[in-house]
C-alpha cells in the first residue's frame, strides 16, 4: 500500500534513442517502491494487446507513411494505455512511470516540418482525455554519443540517422516546458549510478514542491 500522503503520480521519462531510460525507469521504480508507492512502469507505444500491434507496424515494419499517419497511430495506441491501464492504476492511488509519451510524438513527428508541434500537442493531448504528466524528466545527451549505445538492428527512427536524431534532441529540449507542470533536464552522459542519482534528487525536490503547494 501507498504510504500516507502518497498521492497518484504519472511520471515520464524521454529523450532520443540510447540515453538509458529503461535501465532508470527500473532504477527509479525500486528506489519509489522503497519509498512505499504501488508503481506500475508502461511502455509508449505498448503496454496493450493494441499497442503492442500498433508499436511493431510503427518501428518495427519497412511500410511508408506521412508523419501525420504515423502520429495519430502513435496517439491511438497512447490513448488505448491511458483508458485502459494509466487511468485505472492513477485511480487505484498508483504512481505510474511510462516510458516516452506525448513529448516524444510532438518531438519525433514535428522534426522535418511535416506536422507542427502546436498541431501535434492539440491532438495529443485530445486523445490522451486531457491526462498531463506530472512530472517529465529528460535524459539528455548529444546523438553521436547516443547511437554509439545502440545495441542490435536500428528501428525506423533509428535508421533516419544523427542528423535527424540530433534535431529530435534539440526538439526534445525546446518543447519541454509544454509537457508537464514540472520538468527536468538529466545529463544521460554521466555513469549509470550518477544518472540514478540525479533522478532521484529532481524527483524529490519535485514531490517535495508539489506536496507544499497541494498541485500536480
Amino acid at each position: 500500500m501507498n504510504e500516507p500522503g502518497n498521492s497518484p503520480l504519472l511520471i515520464t521519462l524521454d529523450g532520443i534513442d540510447g540515453v538509458g531510460k529503461s535501465t532508470q525507469i527500473k532504477r527509479l521504480t525500486e528506489h519509489l517502491q522503497s519509498q512505499g508507492r504501488e508503481v506500475l512502469a508502461v511502455r509508449d507505444p505498448g503496454s496493450t494487446p493494441i499497442g503492442m500491434r500498433l508499436r511493431q507496424l510503427l518501428l518495427e515494419s519497412d511500410l511508408e507513411m506521412h508523419r501525420r499517419t504515423e502520429a495519430m497511430l502513435f496517439m491511438a495506441s497512447r490513448c488505448e494505455m491511458v483508458e485502459t491501464t494509466i487511468q485505472p492504476a492513477l485511480a487505484a492511488g498508483q504512481t505510474v512511470i511510462s516510458d516516452r509519451f506525448l513529448l516524444a510524438n510532438v518531438v519525433y513527428q514535428s522534426v522535418g516540418g511535416k506536422a507542427s508541434p502546436e498541431l501535434l500537442w492539440k491532438l495529443g493531448r485530445l486523445a490522451n482525455g486531457g491526462l498531463t504528466p506530472t512530472i517529465t524528466l529528460l535524459l539528455d545527451m548529444p546523438a553521436a554519443e547516443s547511437m554509439n549505445r545502440f545495441d542490435g538492428p536500428a528501428d525506423r527512427m533509428e535508421k533516419r540517422g544523427e542528423d535527424y536524431l540530433e534535431a529530435v534532441r534539440q526538439a526534445f529540449l525546446k518543447e519541454l516546458p509544454h509537457s508537464s507542470p514540472h520538468t527536468a533536464i538529466i545529463n544521460a552522459a554521466q555513469s549509470e549510478q550518477a544518472v540514478a542519482d540525479e533522478i532521484i534528487q529532481a524527483v524529490g525536490a519535485i514531490l517535495q514542491q508539489v506536496h507544499q503547494t497541494g498541485s500536480n
